[in-house]
């Protein structure tokens, strides 16, 4: 009889124990709008397998990628209100809503790989981050995605500032357009997936696009020729609920931290990678590609920036602070 109820503690015990884990294992579900072969999506699968070995198994952590929750313009809000946990968001969705979230969009102005690194944990990042949290939600980490452009056209390349002149081109929003206005372009602003059938039908001349997004949405099919320029940068960054996120254990937290902390670090040599593969890629498919020289860049950068420099400064009273702040990196 004593070994009767001695097996029955024990049994009691092992479903109580397992209970216990079951409870104490967290749901993160991330939406995101990248198809599943985009660096960054394979980026963020990466990040959360070792999310998951970090905790133990106790961060039930699940991608929604390629729209399949939120559309890109939906994720803030599905986050802040806690329809999902976390979310990735490209910097420059903000729009008027964090103006200031156009930072590294400046043309030629955040650029160099070196200070790219630094910029996660700069304090230009930290002003950044509480904007994000004055909108309901808490950043956790930026993912660097690129600083490789690539100005496609047909006819003619795009070399020179001049060549911009009257030709339609893909711009990105009211702010950095104000850069092609400046060389004499009509930009019009659209999503990549709509620019290769406005090229095809010649609704616009020229492409703007990060120079793995020209091959992997197949430019070169539609257009002749390629001018690759560091003409801006661009994150996607990872934000979480903040009630879901106060209320993590301090492990899981930790863990939290140093995943996306390393996610970040392996951001940088993988998009350096993708875009020196792009390039390779879209010359084996017979577009011809110029590669930007320092001279040419200098000499786009004196048009292009300084009317963007001023409408972000105009757009948000810490607007001057963060470029100050920037410029220390």
């Amino acid at each position: 009889m004593l070994q009767r109820y001695a097996a029955m503690a024990a049994l009691a015990g092992a479903v109580l124990m397992a209970g216990s884990a079951a409870a104490q294992q967290v749901q993160m579900r991330v939406s995101h709008q990248l198809p599943p072969g985009h660096h960054i999506a394979k980026l963020t699968e990466q990040w959360a397998a070792d999310l998951k070995a970090r905790s133990g198994g106790r961060m039930d952590v699940q991608i929604l990628g390629a729209n399949q929750a939120f559309k890109p313009e939906q994720n803030h809000a599905a986050v802040a209100r806690g329809q999902v946990e976390a979310a990735l968001s490209v910097n420059f969705q903000w729009g008027n809503t964090i103006p200031e979230m156009n930072l590294v969009t400046i043309p030629y102005f955040l650029t160099d790989l070196e200070r790219i690194k630094k910029f996660p944990d700069s304090e230009a990042a930290k002003l950044l981050n509480d904007k994000l949290m004055e909108k309901g939600v808490r950043n956790v980490a930026w993912f660097y995605t690129t600083r490789q452009s690539i100005f496609t056209s047909s006819g003619k390349p795009l070399v020179r500032t001049d060549d911009f002149k009257g030709v339609k081109i893909r711009g990105l929003n009211k702010l950095v357009d104000a850069g092609l206005v400046a060389a004499g372009a009509a930009p019009s602003s659209m999503p990549g997936s709509e620019v290769y059938n406005a090229l095809q039908t010649r609704v616009i001349d020229a492409g703007l696009t990060d120079v793995s997004a020209a091959y992997s949405r197949k430019f070169f099919e539609v257009q002749q020729y390629g001018t690759v320029a560091p003409f801006f940068t661009v994150y996607f960054h990872m934000y979480v609920n903040p009630a879901w996120h106060d209320k993590l254990p301090a492990d899981l937290k930790k863990a939290l931290a140093e995943a996306s902390a390393k996610a970040e670090q392996d951001s940088i040599p993988l998009t350096e990678k993708t875009a020196e593969d792009a390039v390779k890629q879209l010359r084996d498919k017979g577009m011809t590609l110029h590669i930007q020289t320092p001279e040419e860049a200098k000499a786009f950068k004196a048009v292009m920036q300084p009317p963007v420099i001023d409408a972000f400064k105009a757009s948000s009273p810490d607007a001057a602070k963060l470029i100050d702040l920037a410029n220390k990196l």
